[in-house]
């Protein structure tokens, strides 16, 4: 293995071979790995949750959505170096972006605090990062993927919802609304997330492939919640998402009407003619 590796983008200093982490026999890394968990009157969930999170991670940032239950106390007595940030809003999108802001790492992985997701997976998404990846996304239909959550008509309209956004944007995705993915700290600058709710992941989603990063899908296996039920709503989330898609797309219009009728673009084709 090389001594020196550099975040792709990052612009900084190469690290050194004594600043590795092993993760396991293979692999070994030296950018710090910062993982989010957004969670509200989660504390059932988060024993299994953080069970499952390798010791290798630099740091734990939990996110409390003003949770009415032992969530905070759970959480710094299963990691007693957790990061607890307050959300001052309301949405998974912006306890997501409130706990990006609060990282230090230069990976961020997100993750579920319903112990649907699996904390082992985080070396493969990891790995894909170091390997030259920008965003690394998680799928529950790539080959190796599944799920346990999803009712023929969630799959449905993640399906549909999946094939606008590729034939709209060009991206080849195998999964859309979900929300177990990683990251380079970098792609925050090019994607400027500003939503709120569940639909931050198709929007996150939309914009690396708009910002023209690096994208490669990880198979992912999402389990059943643990306890308690989710605030998803399909048919009411599902045309949020339809609103972000289509939102997006008039973005991209406005942008090359303004690209069109540019002063600068006028001058340039006055001077060649």
């Amino acid at each position: 293995m090389s001594s020196v590796l550099r975040p792709p983008g990052s612009g900084q200093d190469p690290l050194i071979a004594a600043d590795y982490r092993p993760i396991s026999s293979h692999l070994a890394i030296t950018p710090p790995v910062s993982v989010v968990i957004p969670a509200m009157n989660e504390a059932e969930n988060l024993p299994y949750v953080f069970k499952t999170l390798p010791d290798w991670i630099h740091e734990v940032v939990l996110v409390d959505g003003n949770s009415t239950d032992d969530t905070v106390d759970v959480a710094r007595s299963l990691w007693p170096d957790v990061k607890v940030v307050e959300q001052h809003g309301k949405g998974k999108g912006d306890a997501l972006i409130t706990g990006f802001e609060a990282c230090s790492g230069d990976i961020i992985v997100m993750v579920d605090a319903d112990g649907s997701a699996d904390g082992g997976e985080i070396v493969s998404y990891v790995s894909a990062l170091v390997s030259g990846a920008d965003f690394a996304k998680g799928s529950r239909f790539a080959n190796g993927g599944g799920t346990d959550d999803m009712t023929f008509i969630r799959k449905l309209g993640n399906w549909a919802l999946c094939t606008v956004v590729n034939r709209k944007f060009g991206a080849r995705y195998t999964d859309l609304c979900y929300g177990y993915n990683a990251f380079w700290r970098h792609c925050l600058d090019k994607i400027d997330l500003d939503c709120t709710g569940f639909e931050v992941e198709t929007l996150m989603n939309i914009r690396v492939v708009k910002a023209g990063l690096k994208v490669q899908e990880i198979p992912s296996h999402e389990y059943l919640r643990i306890h308690g039920t989710s605030n998803l709503r399909a048919v009411r989330d599902g045309f949020r998402v339809l609103k972000v898609i289509l939102g997006e797309r008039s973005n991209r219009r406005e942008l090359r009407r303004q690209e069109h009728h540019s002063p600068m673009l006028d001058t340039v084709r006055g001077e060649v003619s």
